[in-house]
């Protein structure tokens, strides 16, 4: 199957967005978020929302699951399964292409691996069943359940492969239950800095966002009615700009805790990334340093191919 998708991945202040957009225009494509916080309204700088990131040539590029709920929503990768699939379903069907951009590996590992996020109770019964059957036995099963296994590491242990029958007997047993997926072939990109210079692009930002007004953004949300625990709740810069707003923490002790926190929180992105590697999913990366058309170029080499 040819590719139904491009998904450009890659830790924080990458670059990613411009690089979506750009490319969205020349697929005649549309750009989907796969932000865990860039769907909320009013939280902008924070969450990194480079709204000028979407005009190309002066023309703004059309994005998809930003700013679709209200800050103080508690929002979750099930939901945004389920969204992303409206959504990819309606850019196809008005003959454009999607464009999957972020950093939040799980989100993006959901729709890529077609996780079925449905909460199925334990088959006490069908465990006693399968108990003692060796992992093979067990990979038949499930194979004359689900013929096509999307995601290798159903079958890793026998554990996850009967977890994995319990999952398909249930969906047989309940039909009203809609668990279909679209078939979704993704080109995958990955954008990536050596670590001093991803350090420093993530520095240089955070400092950039704080003169724009992210303090002022922070305050304003919490003068809309949300709590300190409210905004907290969402981490890095909303959790330590409320505590200096609230007078827990310095400018200074902010500022030093956010930037460590952010260069974690990177780390953090490129360990799972590296992990979907590992359970399967084809990563392209391209190497940052590159300008703009060479990284365009090399995309749409690999797409041609």
């Amino acid at each position: 199957m040819s590719y139904n998708l491009i998904t450009i991945l890659g830790p924080t202040a990458t670059g990613k967005t411009t690089l979506a957009a750009h490319f969205a225009v020349k697929m005649n494509g549309e750009v989907i978020s796969g932000d865990s916080r860039q769907i909320y309204r009013g939280m902008d700088l924070g969450t990194g929302k480079d709204y000028a990131d979407y005009f190309v040539n002066d023309v703004e590029v059309p994005s998809h699951l930003i700013d679709i709920e209200d800050a103080g929503a508690h929002y979750n990768v099930y939901r945004f399964q389920n969204d992303f699939i409206r959504t990819f379903k309606d850019i196809h069907s008005r003959g454009k292409f999607p464009v999957l951009c972020g950093g939040s590996g799980l989100y993006l590992e959901a729709v890529l691996k077609n996780y079925k996020l449905i909460q199925v109770p334990p088959n006490k019964e069908l465990r006693k069943q399968l108990e003692g059957k060796t992992l093979g036995e067990l990979t038949a099963i499930l194979k004359s359940l689900k013929p096509v296994l999307h995601n290798q590491t159903d079958v890793e242990t026998d554990r996850r492969a009967i977890r994995a029958i319990e999952i398909e007997v249930y969906y047989r047993e309940n039909p009203e239950i809609n668990v279909s997926m679209p078939e979704i072939n993704s080109l995958n990109i990955g954008i990536n800095f050596d670590r001093e210079l991803r350090r420093s692009r993530i520095s240089q930002r955070l400092k950039q966002r704080l003169d724009d007004g992210m303090l002022d953004e922070v305050q304003k949300l919490l003068d809309s009615g949300l709590t300190p625990e409210q905004l907290i709740y969402y981490g890095l810069e909303y959790k330590y700009l409320t505590l200096h707003i609230t007078g827990e923490l310095s400018y200074g002790e902010m500022f030093r805790q956010l930037e460590i926190a952010i260069h974690q929180f990177a780390k953090r992105q490129m360990t799972w990334f590296r992990g979907m590697e590992k359970r399967g999913t084809k990563i392209h990366w391209l190497d940052g340093h590159l300008t703009p058309e060479e990284k365009l170029e090399k995309i749409e080499q690999l797409f041609c191919c």
